[in-house]
């Protein structure tokens, strides 16, 4: 039996033993059976026995039939603006690839930079990370980025499997989510702590306050080390000459899909203007790009052309997050860790380190979107056990969300993986590559600059 199928299977029978297990004393049921599927469901992400989307209508179907959770909380994703940003941002990413329109992007941002490998890594990082200040949506990040790479890798004749291509996307991709955990409105775990701040603790968290808390270290110094990372993994040589050759006039279809994208990057840009959300601009693109007369695609592309995997993958992790929070799994498992952690007022290093790895393992379990969830909740306790400021309690999620061990808790790395054509064991080594120098170095030094500007207390 193959490792993939030992694990997956050791996962599928852990699962069933917490399901069906005697339900202790004062404890509700429904939390011992969601505990049971969360490990199956994440089990099988995590070793890829089925594709993503697979396991999640699994997950969906078994909550049903478990009854865990009324339909409403169940399929929650399937009502939530991110969802519909996937939909959206599968229709752009066509549209942006059958135009060849990437290609001319990847000159016009990245064709100057082709002298080195490392300094093509770099100026991609860079590129990502601009976008994350004007784009508020890791997924249309991705799914705007994945075709202009694809297209850069295409004129550089890099081939889909080579180290060159794989790092430049894997750069790309992992770049978008965690430069963005430094930016409060760029990813969708940081406006999952910022709202269940407010709403479980009355608690405001500013863009300033918290771009100043996290971009210098999880911003600034993730972009060196990706780059570093990036490099060393796949090192490669590429010819400047490749991507020298004169470019054609823009095609109409071409200058019809810019003038689109720059008014839905523009709606991105300015949301806090005008309060439309992300995902609505994106499903609003989606089908202006396939609209008769105007679009760019055929209306037979919407059958014939887009894969539909990460929409339903996305729906159902969202699902998963809300259906941990509803049955109370979320706040028992909570209760269960805090204490193990004893945390101790005046030992400041010990309870930073300790809550960010603990931060990071609760990823792995919930997923990056869905963290937030799991610990808001205990920020007030955690707060009281380590004598700092509520604001800096709540702070330490991201801590655990910046990092990336295995890439099926992070959803848009999924899909930008699918769509990028990036193999799985390819991902799971880049990311767990970043994660140990981020944990051995980026975090004492994220201490030290939290104990600069005074923000334990």
């Amino acid at each position: 039996m193959r490792p993939r199928a030992i694990a997956s299977s050791a996962f599928a029978l852990i699962g069933a033993a917490v399901f069906f297990a005697p339900v202790p004393a004062g404890v509700n049921p429904v939390v011992i059976h969601t505990a049971g599927l969360v490990i199956l469901t994440v089990g099988l992400w995590a070793t890829q026995a089925l594709p993503e989307h697979i396991t999640g209508l699994l997950f969906l179907l078994l909550a049903m039939l478990a009854g865990i959770a009324p339909a409403n909380v169940v399929f929650s994703g399937f009502t939530s603006g991110t969802l519909w940003l996937v939909l959206g941002g599968l229709f752009i990413a066509e549209a942006v690839r059958s135009t060849a329109l990437g290609e001319r992007f990847a000159l016009v941002l990245l064709g100057r930079f082709t002298g080195s490998y490392p300094l093509l890594v770099s100026a991609t990082v860079l590129v990502s990370t601009l976008l994350c200040f004007v784009m508020p949506a890791t997924l249309g990040r991705v799914l705007l980025l994945v075709p202009i790479i694809a297209g850069l890798c295409r004129r550089l004749g890099l081939q889909p499997e080579s180290r060159a291509r794989t790092g430049l996307m894997l750069a790309a991709i992992v770049s978008s989510f965690q430069i963005g955990t430094g930016i409060l409105p760029a990813n969708a775990p940081n406006l999952t702590l910022a709202g269940a701040a407010e709403a479980v603790h009355g608690v405001h968290l500013n863009y300033g306050e918290y771009l100043l808390v996290q971009f210098p270290v999880l911003g600034v110094l993730k972009m060196v080390l990706i780059v570093a990372v990036t490099s060393w993994m796949f090192p490669a040589r590429i010819e400047r000459k490749a991507i020298e050759q004169p470019a054609t006039a823009m095609s109409s279809d071409e200058r019809k899909l810019a003038v689109i994208l720059a008014a839905a990057l523009g709606l991105w840009a300015t949301d806090v203007l005008h309060g439309i959300r992300p995902g609505w601009v994106a499903l609003a693109t989606g089908l202006l790009v396939m609209a008769p007369g105007v679009g760019v695609i055929p209306l037979a592309a919407f059958n014939d052309k887009i894969k539909y995997g990460p929409y339903f993958y996305i729906g159902a992790v969202l699902g998963l997050g809300a259906v941990l929070t509803q049955t109370g799994t979320s706040a028992a498992l909570g209760a269960v860790v805090l204490p193990a952690l004893a945390l101790t007022p005046g030992e400041d290093f010990r309870n930073f380190m300790l809550l960010a790895l603990a931060a990071t393992a609760a990823c792995m379990l919930t997923t990056n979107p869905a963290q937030p969830g799991l610990l808001v909740p205990l920020a007030q306790q955690i707060a009281d056990a380590t004598g700092w400021p509520l604001q800096s309690a709540l702070m330490t999620a991201a801590l655990g969300f910046s990092n990336i061990l295995l890439p099926y808790a992070v959803p848009p790395l999924i899909v930008g993986m699918q769509i990028g054509g990036i193999r799985f064991r390819d991902a799971a080594r880049y990311t767990l590559a970043l994660a140990v120098p981020s944990l051995a170095i980026l975090l004492p030094l994220d201490y030290l600059w939290w104990r600069a500007i005074g923000y334990f207390g």
